[in-house]
């Protein structure tokens, strides 16, 4: 592409033909019937390439646009003024600097992709459409960027590329010009901003590193506290459990004994009801006296003894006394309810221990 100085020298150029005159002279048309200018000379007839207009102007004004195909014009009168390309047009921005919100200043670049929608405007609305679409892209790029910080310059790029292209289309719609899109080739940031910046991505990577360490060692503590919990749980379970048992078995054995003991009372009773009961449990008493006896001093050097220890026969009286004062209560509501009868033949027990004490002295 020409510059602004190299375009402006030759004004009837359109925005293709500025960058490519060698070679569209050498396939448009012969040498012999260009101008110095680069533009094509009327013969009278006249081929128009596809995506092409060419302005003609009759007499110095502007007379119409010719189409793509053949087309007649009449010579010395009739004059192709300028030359417009309907193709896709990319111009590079040069590389500018801008000052972001947080006064950071930044090198930019970019490109930007254009089209001729009106050869008209194009060629008579501005005097270089390539160079006022390019001024334009690079103050609406620096008024956008001072809206924005650092860290939003980097993260809104697509916004930034839509707010340029909005800008520069209310612009250049006077100029028969439309801007498809824009987009921002480098950003060059300061030495020390992006070594400040290497550091923040740096120090928030280890904080991740720490936040995701110390998220596992928390769940790692859950874990272990949920197992311990749950582990107590069932040792509790278990132990309660065990006691049930436990005390279920000791009931049953003490309703067992307490059977046992029962019957082994019944039986007790039983015999001692029959004939010579008394002398019988008499006789049991004194051999357990007997075997305590023979115990004494052997387990423990402090024994309690009573006077008369060597007395049997009184330690036997005794403790029959004793089952006798016991038995006496039962007796005489026994004698109550049942009528009374005929005189047993059985000695009754303390006749029974008279006879014995008799019979032993």
């Amino acid at each position: 592409m020409l510059s602004r100085a190299g375009s402006r020298a030759v004004p009837g150029l359109g925005l293709l033909q500025r960058s490519q005159q060698l070679k569209r002279s050498a396939w448009l048309a012969p040498a012999p019937y260009r101008l110095s200018s680069g533009l094509p000379v009327n013969i009278g007839v006249l081929f128009v390439p596809q995506q092409e207009a060419w302005v003609v102007e009759r007499m110095g004004k502007f007379h119409r646009i010719l189409e793509p195909g053949l087309n007649f014009l009449i010579p010395l009168l009739d004059r192709i003024r300028y030359v417009q390309s309907l193709k896709e047009i990319v111009i590079n921005v040069p590389e500018q600097s801008a000052v972001t919100l947080d006064n950071v200043t930044l090198q930019i670049d970019g490109v930007l992709y254009l089209r001729v929608m009106d050869p008209y405007k194009a060629s008579y609305g501005v005097e270089d459409p390539e160079y006022a679409v390019t001024q334009l892209a690079q103050t609406t790029m620096r008024s956008e960027l001072g809206k924005l910080s650092l860290d939003r310059v980097f993260r809104e790029r697509e916004s930034l590329n839509a707010n340029i292209v909005d800008a520069i289309n209310q612009a250049s719609d006077y100029w028969g010009i439309r801007c498809l899109r824009y987009e921002i080739k480098d950003i060059h940031v300061p030495p020390r901003v992006k070594e400040s910046m290497q550091m923040q991505v740096e120090a928030e990577r280890r904080k991740r590193a720490m936040v995701l360490e110390s998220e596992g060692t928390r769940e790692s503590a859950i874990n272990v506290a949920e197992g311990q919990k749950q582990a107590q749980i069932l040792a509790s379970e278990a132990e309660k459990a065990e006691q049930i048992n436990k005390a279920a078995g000791e009931a049953n054995a003490v309703l067992v004994k307490a059977r046992a003991k029962a019957e082994a009372i019944q039986l007790l009773a039983a015999a001692l009801a029959q004939q010579h009961g008394s002398a019988a449990a008499s006789l049991s008493v004194a051999e357990q006296y007997v075997s305590a006896f023979s115990k004494l001093a052997k387990e423990s050097n402090t024994v309690l003894l009573p006077t008369n220890t060597g007395d049997v026969t009184n330690m036997v009286a005794q403790a029959l006394g004793i089952y006798t004062t016991l038995t006496k209560p039962q007796a005489v509501k026994t004698q109550d309810e049942v009528p009374p009868s005929s005189e047993s033949s059985q000695p009754s027990p303390t006749e029974v221990l008279k006879a014995e004490e008799v019979s032993s002295s």
